[in-house]
Parts: C-alpha cells; sequence; structure tokens
C-alpha cells in the first residue's frame, strides 16, 4: 500500500483514479525533488471520487453529449451556493456598482457575480455553468450524507499501516480532515492541504465536526498539517488556516502563476515536497 495517498479536488468527475494518478505522481515526485528528495510514483495512490458527481448522459440539439448540465444564473437558488457564489466574487475581487442615482449602490446580482467569477483565470473565462457545477458540487457534499460518506469510503479503503502523509486539494481538502477527524488513518503524521476551502466562512457549520475558528484543531492524529495556498486563489479563501485549527498548523504562500487553483503547480511547490519529505521522516 501507499506511503502517501492523494485526494482529489472539484471537477474530477470525468476522469478516474488511474488517470489522475498518472497526473498527480509525477508531479509529487518532482515537488519532492525540487525540495532536494526523493520518491518512487509507487509510493503514491489517489483516492478517487470524483465518478459520485457525473452527469447522467444526454446529447445537445446537434446530437453531442453533454457532459455538464447546461446551467443558467436562475439555478443558483440554494441558500448556500449563492452564499459561497458571494465569498469567490468577494475574493475575486468583485466591487459594488454606484448606480448614480438615490438607490446608491446597485444590489449583487447572481448573473453579475457569476459574470466576475469566470472571468477569473483559474475558470478559463469558461461558460458561467461551470462555475454553477463547482458550486453545486460542494454543496451536495456537505449537505448529502450518501456522497460525503462515498467520498471519504474512497479514501478510507487506501489507508494503510504504512500510510503518513495524505496530500488533498481543493474540496478533497474537506474530505481529508473530516475523515481524519472522525479517527480513521491513526498512523498518518502528516496532513498536506492545498488550495483548501476550509476556511471558507459559509462551510465552517457544516463540517464535521462543525469547525469554531479558534476553538477547533488538528485532527488527534496529525503530527503536522501543512497547508499551501497562492495569494491569488479564490478557493483557499482563507490564505492562513493556523488562526481557525490551531498550533499544528503551518500555512505556506506559493506563486502559481495564472494557474492559481490548478494542482499540478501546487504538487511541484518546494513547499509541498518539503512537507512529504518531513512527513516520511516522522
Amino acid at each position: 500500500m501507499a506511503r502517501i495517498v492523494c485526494v482529489h479536488g472539484i471537477a474530477q468527475e470525468l476522469k478516474s483514479r488511474e488517470s489522475l494518478l498518472a497526473e498527480w505522481a509525477p508531479s509529487l515526485c518532482g515537488g519532492v525533488s525540487n525540495a532536494g528528495g526523493h520518491i518512487e510514483a509507487s509510493d503514491v495512490d489517489m483516492a478517487f471520487y470524483g465518478i459520485l458527481f457525473r452527469a447522467l448522459g444526454s446529447k445537445s440539439g446537434d446530437g453531442s453529449v453533454i457532459a455538464i448540465p447546461s446551467y443558467r444564473p436562475g439555478d443558483l437558488e440554494d441558500e448556500l451556493e449563492v452564499q459561497l457564489l458571494e465569498a469567490l466574487f468577494d475574493a475575486a475581487g468583485g466591487t459594488e456598482v454606484d448606480t448614480g442615482t438615490k438607490s446608491g449602490i446597485a444590489p449583487r446580482s447572481v448573473n453579475r457575480m457569476l459574470q466576475v467569477v469566470s472571468a477569473v483565470p483559474y475558470f478559463g473565462k469558461q461558460a458561467q455553468n461551470l462555475v454553477i457545477w463547482f458550486l453545486k458540487q460542494v454543496r451536495r457534499y456537505v449537505t448529502d450524507p450518501e456522497i460525503r460518506k462515498a467520498a471519504q469510503d474512497s479514501l478510507i479503503a487506501l489507508i494503510a499501516e504504512d500510510t503518513r502523509v495524505i496530500v488533498a486539494h481543493s474540496l478533497g481538502t474537506i474530505v481529508a480532515y473530516e475523515t481524519l477527524s472522525a479517527g480513521h488513518g491513526p498512523g498518518v503524521h502528516t496532513l498536506i492541504t492545498l488550495g483548501s476551502p476550509l476556511g471558507t466562512p459559509a462551510l465552517l457549520s457544516r463540517f464535521k465536526p462543525p469547525t469554531v475558528p479558534g476553538k477547533s484543531s488538528a485532527p488527534g492524529s496529525l503530527a503536522s498539517w501543512v497547508n499551501i495556498a497562492d495569494a491569488a486563489d479564490i478557493v483557499a479563501l482563507k490564505k492562513s488556516l493556523r488562526p481557525i485549527y490551531g498550533r499544528r498548523v503551518t500555512d505556506h504562500l506559493v506563486n502559481n502563476g495564472s494557474t492559481m487553483h490548478h494542482v499540478l503547480p501546487y504538487l511541484t511547490a518546494r513547499e509541498t515536497g518539503g512537507a512529504i519529505i518531513d512527513g516520511l521522516r516522522s
């Protein structure tokens, strides 16, 4: 079994454990090499839960298969989804518009917030339905017990006696945090979170256990929790998790260029590689 188990983030529903591992393992080996160490690709495994979000096949008018539902702004009706969109909008530098009338500042609209967020380089100025699809995946994980359990089971199944490090990205950091908090993986020494939304205010009360800033802590089995965020990563709303989860958390800022939330630059960062080296020595 693997000494390092990885947990992917959102929007991986069209991939598989094998295809993700083929991307992650070489990059993770590169990050360790950049930090002056060495691991083998065989040291790494991938917990895959993306299939839980794969949409049922349907066809468009021209006969092509639709992989992502054709969401429109009106489909963002759930309160949590709107709260998450507002957080992304603020993190993306969204501002209110002065109407120049007695009404003053125009109220936020879902349409406008989607326009701003979808223009962020991470989303590649792609269709707004992709942003909505991302938001719905996060909401479904924290509100659907079956999806939550299945995602965590994908990680639990790979944690073995020799597993020492878990590397998680984006939504996967929530999966990893909750799994370890539930007492699984007592031999895991180090958690590495990349581009994590674990500091998002709208989500804190929905975690299991609920997070109380300043009073919650890293899962008891951990000797070290290394949190790594790009300063421009809007998904990692709070770049520093130490004030929220306690002194066992070490925060690092990195620069991933225009691909601020993409996982591969996170994996090749020296900070990530160094945390893996330290975790395997524990």
